[in-house]
């Protein structure tokens, strides 16, 4: 029932784009010919269909039953904005038709970064697993149509809620990691699903021999999961700490051949989201390897944002004092007003994690974004919380002799860093983001039978310089552009995606009450 009630008819066709080089994804259906990349790709995330949801219906129920009495909690046609209620079949087949429509000839691949099944908020209507497959199936299903019967590769990551109960997964193989290897065949590599039946995390070279994605499951790093260890160093079986070894193989093979590689999972690596252990080995992964990762892309939050991996988060230090909670915006922009001079910083000592908006309308509205990335031959460079403590760190060498911090990881992470000016993720050329489109639906509850809502132009990070183009080329096609560009829509006017342009774009924010602001907006999506 839930399988039909998702799946729309697939509009054909396959767009052949003049570029470089040539694509042929991995298990993908035969095509006529190899793709052309497009240089770009699709992040989308944290989809949260509800069969149960009903028009008209209270925000008290999870937009299940009993009439909303006031407009503002009242479940629409397409969904309830700023609510606790996820998303009707309707909005998630609506997305995901708009995008097959503006998109799917536009783009080489597509990262799906989880939580296809709704939020378990209603106590008389309890999740079950059954229904959190056949979600999940629905989703897959649909995704398979609209992209991977045209060649496209889809890489998805399991998410939180799509687990039962939600945030508690045991150490596989088990049944979910068996569930979905069913689920997701289409998309995972044959050679990946024995490790996949394992843990649930896999990897695709969405560019054969040249750019891969690495898909983490991040319930075994996640610390609302009980059910797993933490990363400790003294617990190597731990299920945490197996994926992480797997994780370094897999860095080390992409690096000896020269390949470049996009990190991707459901749960933001953060001091708040990760348990401590696990934090610091994803940290000095994404450090150790900056030379080899182009970029960290999560869902989970429902919030647009980015943040940092830090070399201090290595450091030891004293416990932090417990801490009231604050703001998401509030606690970035301290982050970014507490860094370094420019003078100061070393950009070996930095990774960048970015965060999507989600597709339900829980708490914002829904979003999704479209990156841009150098696809050119030859081209050339042009309690806690999260916050990064700085300074003062301990004399290594002194503590880890000390029983409270021998057997822990930043005590034996003691690898050399592979970082290099020149590489993609610092320096614009081959596999280099450049930057991304972000589309949002700014009047959901409008939206009814005979007047669906339209996905807008939310924001950009490019100038608007570059939205006009070169040599035929656009980082954003002119069809999926407003006539007119608003000076709201590009205050970041960045020129690529690189460490450096994201830091210099941090330090701006923290010192820029007008730049913060407009972080804020897109962040709350006010």
């Amino acid at each position: 029932m839930l399988l039909t009630s998702c799946i729309l008819l697939l509009c054909t066709g396959l767009l052949d784009v003049s570029a470089a080089p040539q694509q042929v994804p991995f298990q993908a259906p035969a095509v006529a010919k190899p793709r052309k990349l497009h240089g770009r790709f699709l992040h989308i995330t944290d989809m949260h269909p509800d069969p149960w949801y009903h028009q008209k219906t209270s925000e008290a129920t999870a937009c299940h039953r009993k009439k909303g009495k006031k407009k503002k909690n009242k479940a629409g046609y397409y969904g309830l904005p700023y609510s606790d209620c996820d998303s009707p079949f309707r909005l998630t087949n609506f997305t995901l038709d708009f995008i097959e429509k503006k998109w799917a000839s536009e783009i080489d691949f597509v990262i799906w970064t989880g939580d296809n099944a709704r939020h378990d908020n209603d106590r008389k209507l309890p999740r079950t697993p059954n229904e959190i497959y056949d979600l999940n199936r629905a989703v897959a299903t649909k995704m398979a149509s609209v992209f991977t019967s045209r060649g496209i590769p889809v890489v998805p990551s399991l998410g939180n809620n799509d687990v039962w109960p939600h945030n508690i997964m045991i150490p596989g193989p088990n049944s979910i990691t068996n569930e979905f290897a069913s689920i997701w065949k289409t998309f995972i590599p044959f050679p990946y699903l024995q490790i996949f039946q394992r843990g649930a995390y896999y990897a695709v070279e969405v560019v054969p021999d040249s750019l891969a994605i690495i898909s983490l499951n991040t319930m075994y790093f996640y610390d609302s999961n009980k059910a797993v260890g933490g990363c400790q160093f003294k617990d190597r079986d731990d299920a945490g700490n197996l994926q992480f070894d797997w994780f370094e193989v897999q860095l080390k093979g992409f690096r000896a051949r020269g390949m470049q590689v996009w990190i991707t999972g459901h749960v933001p690596p953060s001091p708040g989201n990760y348990f401590p252990e696990c934090y610091v080995r994803y940290v000095e992964l994404a450090l150790r390897f900056q030379d080899t990762i182009v970029g960290h892309l999560y869902g989970h939050m429902n919030a647009d944002h980015f943040f940092f991996l830090e070399a201090d988060d290595l450091e030891l230090r004293d416990p932090p004092a417990a801490m009231g909670k604050e703001a998401l915006f509030d606690t970035l922009i301290a982050d970014f007003r507490a860094m370094p001079k420019a003078k100061n910083i070393n950009l070996d000592n930095y990774a960048v994690v970015n965060v999507a908006p989600a597709v339900v309308p829980n708490p914002y509205l829904p979003g999704f974004r479209v990156f841009s990335y150098n696809a050119t031959e030859g081209a050339t460079s042009l309690g806690r919380k999260h916050g990064h403590p700085r300074g003062g760190g301990k004399n290594k060498e002194k503590q880890c002799k000390l029983d409270e911090y021998r057997e822990t990881w930043k005590c034996k992470l003691n690898e050399s860093w592979h970082s290099d000016p020149d590489a993609p993720s610092r320096s614009n050329q081959l596999w280099t983001p450049l930057g991304y489109a972000q589309y949002y639906i700014p009047h959901l509850e409008e939206g009814n039978k005979s007047h669906p809502p339209s996905f807008k132009l939310e924001y950009v990070t490019y100038g608007k310089g570059a939205l006009e183009g070169k040599d035929d080329v656009y980082p954003v096609p002119l069809k999926n552009l407003p006539s007119r560009i608003k000076k709201r829509q590009t205050p970041y006017k960045l020129e690529d995606l690189t460490v450096g342009s994201w830091v210099a774009l941090a330090r701006k924010m923290g010192n820029s009450t007008k730049l913060g602001s407009f972080f804020k907006t897109y962040m709350y999506m006010t």
